[in-house]
């Protein structure tokens, strides 16, 4: 089933990252919460984290989140977590450069929403801080030049990795016009991870 927003994100009530974790696991839950790291955890509008836990994870970062939920992960989320456990890592978790939900990008709202944006900075800092040196795979393809923001949004996320020690890397071919990373579908599931320049990516035409 595809999710096209039924509104944009500055129309909707938006929990905090810091709200959101607060209520983590909060009443019944159909998933194991000691495993999934889930945030918001239930499925809304937008999703800040899915992913599991373990103590030495791979952060893959795409564009936006589409219908992925803990036992229902979509073969972007299935790829990512098949060679996050083949490139030596014991967990994956998903994080998006923009937080709101949208199974297609070209449904990504216009407006940039800079309240989501900071809760999602917020969750970033987050997963940052769970690993000594945080590996963190740019794994989000050309959509990224879907909309203007995007390219914004991507300098805070280099800008929090570098105070964090993150180590950035790509899988896969790059794009021959701007060297954009290699989405997660269709790569080998022994597709191995290559150390990526962020600064230098930004500072490229695209």
């Amino acid at each position: 089933m595809a999710h096209i927003p039924t509104a944009a994100t500055g129309e909707i009530a938006l929990l905090t990252f810091a709200e959101a974790m607060r209520k983590y696991g909060e009443g019944e839950k159909n998933y194991d919460t000691a495993r999934w790291l889930y945030v918001p955890d239930f499925y809304t509008e937008y999703r800040y984290i899915l992913g599991t836990k373990g103590k030495n994870p791979l952060i893959a970062v795409g564009i936006n989140p589409s219908t992925a939920a803990p036992d229902d992960l979509d073969n972007t989320l299935k790829s990512v977590e098949r060679i996050a456990l083949a490139n030596g890592y014991d967990s994956f978790i998903m994080f998006n450069v923009y937080a709101q939900r949208a199974t297609d990008p070209k449904h990504m709202e216009k407006t940039f929403n800079e309240a989501l944006h900071r809760e999602n900075m917020a969750a970033f800092e987050y997963i940052l801080s769970l690993s000594e040196r945080p590996a963190v795979w740019a794994a989000w393809g050309t959509i990224i030049k879907m909309r203007p923001y995007l390219r914004d949004c991507m300098r805070d996320m280099v800008a929090l990795g570098g105070k964090y020690g993150a180590a950035w890397y790509t899988c896969g071919a790059r794009s021959k016009n701007g060297g954009h990373p290699h989405h997660p579908l269709y790569l080998r599931k022994d597709a191995v991870l290559d150390p990526f320049d962020p600064e230098e990516y930004l500072r490229a035409e695209w």
